[in-house]
């Protein structure tokens, strides 16, 4: 599926080895430079070299080579399945679990459990992410819709194309924030002092979340963020941004935090329209236990 990134002024004269890194998830500088060397990557629809200094207005276009096939065998893991049809599954994922096989994480991943619950899923995403639409982190908990066939996944990525999808999350975070909503938009990139994380960065992706306060603690604050946008790690660095990370996050927040297993970051409610009725769908789980528990450890201290 080929994609197109429209060069602005915040972006011109960088490198486009070095832009792509920022526009494309998960990719690195080394994988882009293959790509614009095999011509995978054009601008204006011409080859260029990696060192190709780009201008405003440059379109450039890629369609992602398919990774080469892995054996990846279904594995009998527990799902707590929320809903199912002929066209959909929503699965409420535990903390821990990977969605999908990668490097380092070869089985107990989503994908090796909804093999051997189903076989029906959409092939859209290749043999590595059947039935994958959007992702949560590993360490997230929560709810993650999957297509079963192409037309259910064609309608689902498109509704997160149009931001018509609802993705609400629970997440404690650091500090109290003073004021009971907010809007965070801006831009999300490869940082560049660490190409392990994210970041905000001049000329990144547009991102915006919306949040509002559910509940004050010392030192932290319970809120609920509103997804407009689907960036990698969008939350959790724009949490950050606004000097509020996550409690646990070992990637964006203090060394200093709450004992927990990953962030403190549960997506709770998730609404979408129906692939084949049209009927709005709506569900909301829980946050798991180690969740609660410092919620109620928080309680106490204000005791």
């Amino acid at each position: 599926m080929s994609e197109k990134y429209v060069v602005t002024e915040n972006d011109q004269s960088k490198r486009i080895d070095k832009l792509l890194t920022e526009v494309i998830p998960d990719s690195s500088r080394s994988q882009i430079q293959g790509w614009l060397r095999d011509h995978v990557v054009l601008v204006d629809g011409k080859a260029v070299k990696s060192n190709y200094k780009v201008q405003p207005e440059d379109t450039i276009t890629w369609a992602v080579p398919e990774p080469e096939p892995m054996d990846i065998l279904p594995e009998k893991v527990d799902l707590h399945i929320v809903y199912e049809d002929e066209d959909v599954i929503v699965v409420n994922k535990p903390s821990g679990m990977v969605i999908h096989p990668s490097a380092g994480h070869h089985s107990g991943t989503l994908v090796n459990a909804l093999l051997y619950h189903c076989t029906d899923l959409s092939g859209i995403n290749g043999v590595e992410r059947p039935g994958i639409v959007h992702r949560i982190d590993k360490d997230t908990s929560g709810l993650i819709m999957v297509a079963k066939n192409d037309r259910a996944h064609k309608s689902l990525a498109e509704q997160l194309s149009k931001k018509t999808v609802e993705r609400k999350y629970e997440a404690i975070v650091h500090g109290e924030i003073h004021h009971e909503y907010g809007t965070i938009e801006a831009p999300i990139g490869r940082d560049t002092k660490d190409r392990q994380k994210m970041a905000v960065v001049d000329g990144g992706r547009d991102a915006v979340t919306h949040f509002r306060v559910l509940r004050h603690f010392t030192d932290f604050t319970l809120v609920e963020c509103t997804l407009e946008t689907g960036r990698t790690h969008q939350i959790r660095v724009h949490m950050r941004y606004i000097s509020h990370p996550l409690a646990g996050d070992p990637k964006y927040g203090p060394r200093k935090t709450l004992d927990l297993n990953g962030q403190a970051l549960h997506a709770k409610s998730l609404g979408f329209e129906h692939p084949r009725t049209g009927e709005w769908k709506k569900f909301e789980v829980e946050p798991p236990q180690d969740f609660k528990e410092t919620l109620s450890y928080l309680e106490t201290k204000e005791l």
